[in-house]
């Protein structure tokens, strides 16, 4: 939606006029599909827009419980929308205090769940969303904050039983979404690109909806191998959304696997849009093999300045740190202790994951044999990993058994990653 439909819409939904002096916005008349979208982590067109008003109305009104919840959801959507992780200790004072005036309330409470799940805190989220459920068992989202936690401290019977229960409850792009993550992580994934084709059908209609869905079905395509067919999702998102940074990565990492140049400049227009520290790292990838030295250590150090500012507001990134270092080669020790600290608050397959790569880089490559075989306990295709458990095998001597994992990695996706596919070839 165009910051023009979205204008009449408020005009419509709220019967007032929207200035940049003053936003006239009655969050006690808040449309629920307004507070849903936002629940659900999509615009509802112009955020800021949105976040003035409800900022306006609480200094007429501060004991406005439902005005103080859907800020502190607009708050979590302006931090997906700039990657400016400021927003999530505003987030968090906005839903404590609708909490205050309204013990109980169930947008405020399920909204620290995805909070919780944003700065990686996955047990606080699981028992947030525990309480949401307790407060309201019938309503769909609670399950997809219960079910994100599970997933991440590796209890993946409960999560998968919880998404059932979400869609059942309320099928849409959510739901759908989740259940197709499910069957992606159990190898399913004719079935999880099944599940994802009805989350876009189910987003007809929505810009950011729509994008996101667009993107995410290009991504299971990107990894099994059919960059073309990617290549189409991601433009479908762009067409949507010219500016979606998750697009512009997206298609980024398509044309990687295509072979393309301009790989660098969709992954640029992303790091300009929303520095995130994935796509900061792809482009500084790209720049490295490309022999542009300087511009892929210039990409790297912001890495490390954004990952400090994430901390700062409470994000726990260190498998995600782990995982940068052990790819690149810088401070393997550091690296490893930060992957076990990590996996003790993300004992997921991506925590055994990375648990397992560090300690192959330090030698340890008995003890990363087990953690590589519980990443893979689930039966995910995923080509990094396969590349990770070659490399494990490799460094016990199995030489056979090596080239078997570089094999299954390169078949899947011959494109898994920019600096160690190229690895997998030459040592298949």
């Amino acid at each position: 939606m165009g910051v023009a439909a979205l204008v009449a819409t408020l005009v419509t939904l709220f019967g007032g006029v929207l200035r940049h002096d003053k936003v006239a916005i009655a969050s006690s008349a808040l449309p629920a599909a307004v507070v849903e979208q936002l629940q659900r982590g999509f615009a509802t067109g112009d955020t800021a827009a949105l976040v003035a008003g409800l900022q306006s109305e609480l200094k007429a009104d501060g004991g406005n419980a439902k005005a103080w919840g859907s800020l502190g959801l607009a708050y979590q959507q302006r931090t997906r929308e700039t990657g400016d992780a400021s927003y999530y200790g505003k987030a968090e004072g906005a839903l404590r205090r609708a909490l205050a005036i309204r013990p109980g309330d169930l947008v405020a409470t399920a909204g620290l769940g995805q909070l919780a799940l944003s700065r990686h805190r996955f047990r606080e989220a699981l028992r947030l969303g525990r309480r949401a459920r307790s407060i309201s068992p019938s309503t769909a989202g609670v399950y997809g904050v219960l079910g994100d936690a599970e997933l991440e401290l590796g209890q993946y019977r409960s999560a998968f039983r919880d998404f059932d229960r979400m869609a059942s409850l309320k099928p849409g792009v959510s739901s759908y979404a989740r259940v197709s993550y499910a069957r992606e992580l159990l190898g399913r994934s004719g079935g999880a690109v099944q599940a994802m084709q009805l989350a876009v059908s189910a987003a007809v209609g929505e810009r950011e909806a729509g994008a996101w869905t667009h993107v995410q079905l290009g991504l299971l395509y990107l990894n099994t191998g059919r960059p073309k067919a990617a290549e189409l999702q991601m433009r479908a998102a762009l067409q949507l959304d010219p500016g979606y940074a998750f697009g512009l990565d997206g298609m980024a990492q398509t044309q990687v696997a295509l072979g393309h140049a301009a790989a660098v400049r969709f992954e640029q227009a992303a790091v300009n849009r929303i520095p995130l520290p994935q796509y900061v790292g792809l482009l500084g990838d790209l720049y490295r093999v490309t022999g542009e030295q300087p511009q892929a250590r210039q990409q790297y150090a912001l890495i490390g300045a954004i990952e400090q500012l994430l901390a700062a507001n409470g994000v726990r990134n260190d498998l995600d740190i782990a995982l940068f270092d052990v790819d690149h080669g810088v401070r393997l020790q550091h690296a490893l202790r930060l992957a076990r600290q990590g996996y003790a608050y993300r004992p997921s397959i991506f925590g055994d994951d990375v648990l397992a790569w560090a300690l192959e880089r330090n030698g340890d490559c008995r003890e990363a044999q087990h953690f590589s075989r519980l990443a893979l306990r689930l039966g995910t295709r995923d080509a990094g990993k396969y590349f990770h458990r070659g490399m494990i095998e490799r460094c016990l001597g199995n030489s056979a058994e090596s080239k078997v994992w570089f094999s299954r990695a390169l078949a899947l996706n011959p494109h898994f990653s920019v600096l160690w596919a190229p690895v997998a070839r030459r040592l298949a």
